[in-house]
């Protein structure tokens, strides 16, 4: 490891903004972390429902790279306010590999965004027949019913007449009870389908496009901390 001399008027423009870059990343990192555990938190039940891993696999890889992400942000506002060499070329290898995991957060996230519809029909169809026989699948229809106030996968005549308690709207915390005469006033008309598949979209939407923005500013770290790099004498 080795501390430069005085750097000249661009080499401390290029501390600096490293520095500000940094930050940025730095607060974009925790953001792209919060983003994660409030998906898994939220509305966790529906990923029984989805048909694929795949949605949860990216919030998961988000998460990850989010912390790691504020992490070496940290080390690399630290390497450039004390212009050590070795940490810079570390940090820039970390960050160019985190870059890359980042990024594929982000495109599975799209990816299943295209694909969220068909792959939840598919696995709505088949849950709801193991209703009474999956405990697991019947906690993940009752919550989803309920939080996204929704009730069958297009309507609640899906249920064929055996209609759960979750369908039903409650009232002044009362459940209506809407089994016998199902009407728009104690029963939840909307399928969970459109609905779901709203709610995934827009969280896919979300965490996706801030991996992006922040790989984006990670490839601006990157590349003060090479050119950082390559001045330190």
């Amino acid at each position: 490891m080795g501390l430069s001399g005085e750097m000249d008027g661009c080499g401390q423009f290029m501390k600096y903004s490293m520095f500000v870059s940094n930050f940025i990343i730095f607060l974009g990192g925790l953001t792209v972390f919060g983003l994660g555990i409030w998906t898994i938190m939220d509305k966790s039940f529906v990923n029984e429902l989805l048909g694929t891993n795949l949605f949860m696999g990216a919030v998961y890889i988000i998460i990850a790279t989010g912390a790691m992400v504020s992490l070496i942000a940290f080390f690399g506002c630290l390497g450039a306010i004390k212009e050590i060499k070795c940490m810079l070329l570390t940090y820039s290898l970390i960050l160019f590999i985190i870059l890359v995991v980042m990024l594929v957060g982000g495109i599975l996230g799209y990816v299943f965004r295209e694909k969220v519809r068909r792959s939840m029909e598919q696995e709505m169809n088949l849950s709801i027949k193991l209703y009474k026989e999956k405990r697991s699948i019947r906690r993940a229809w009752d919550d989803t019913q309920e939080n996204l106030q929704c009730c069958g996968v297009n309507s609640y005549t899906d249920w064929r007449g055996d209609i759960p308690d979750s369908c039903c709207k409650e009232i002044n915390g009362q459940k209506r009870n809407c089994k016998i005469f199902p009407f728009s006033l104690n029963i939840h008309t909307q399928g969970c389908l459109n609905v779901t598949e709203n709610y995934v979209k827009d969280h896919a939407s979300i965490i996706a496009t801030a991996a992006v923005t922040v790989s984006s500013l990670m490839v601006l770290g990157l590349i003060f901390s090479l050119a950082m790099f390559k001045m330190i004498e």
